[in-house]
C-alpha cells in the first residue's frame, strides 16, 4: 500500500488517508519493503524463544499460542492487514499497560479493535527503529499473562 500522503483534500486540511477505527495517523515508518519481512522473523524468532509456544495461522496471519490443544491461548498475533496500513502486533497486557503506553508513545502503541477493550495492546513493528528489548518484554509478560498462576486458578475454579 502507497504510504504517501495524500495531500490536500478538495475541501478541506491535509490528511493522510482514511481514518482507522480511531487510531492517529501513521507515524514515520521503516522501509516496510525492506525491513517489514526481517521484524516479522525477529518478532517469530522472539515468541518461539519462549516454553510452550506453537506458531499457527489465525484470522489470515501469523499467531503464537502458549499450552497444547484446546487449553492452548494466544498470546501475540501479528497485524499486517488489520483496517490500516500497518505492521504491528497485539498482545494481552498488565492492567493499565495499555493506557499508559497508548499516552506515552501513541506513535508506536495503539489499542488494537476487537481486543483493545479487553486490555490488549498493539505494537508497531514498522516505527523506525523498532524498540526490541520492549517488544521482548511485552511478549513475554504476554506468555506469563496467559500461562501464569492466575490463569491456571482461573480455570480450575
Amino acid at each position: 500500500m502507497d504510504r504517501t500522503p495524500l495531500g490536500p483534500a478538495p475541501d478541506g486540511p491535509a490528511h493522510d488517508g482514511p481514518a482507522h477505527h480511531g487510531l492517529p495517523p501513521a507515524a514515520p515508518v521503516a522501509d516496510r519493503a525492506h525491513d517489514g519481512p526481517a521484524a516479522v522473523e525477529r518478532l517469530r524468532a522472539v515468541c518461539l524463544a519462549l516454553p510452550g509456544v506453537e506458531e499457527r495461522v489465525s484470522h489470515g496471519e501469523p499467531t503464537w499460542f502458549a499450552g497444547a490443544g484446546r487449553r492452548a491461548r494466544v498470546f501475540v498475533m501479528l497485524a499486517d492487514h488489520h483496517h490500516d496500513d500497518r505492521l504491528a502486533f497485539w498482545c494481552p497486557a498488565a492492567a493499565g499497560a495499555q493506557e499508559f503506553l497508548v499516552t506515552e508513545e501513541p506513535e508506536r502503541f495503539f489499542r488494537p479493535p476487537y481486543v483493545g477493550h479487553r486490555g490488549w495492546i498493539g505494537v508497531r513493528l514498522d516505527v523506525a527503529p523498532p524498540l526490541w528489548e520492549r517488544v521482548e518484554d511485552l511478549v513475554s509478560d504476554a506468555h506469563a499473562l496467559v500461562t501464569g498462576p492466575a490463569r491456571r486458578q482461573k480455570r480450575t475454579h
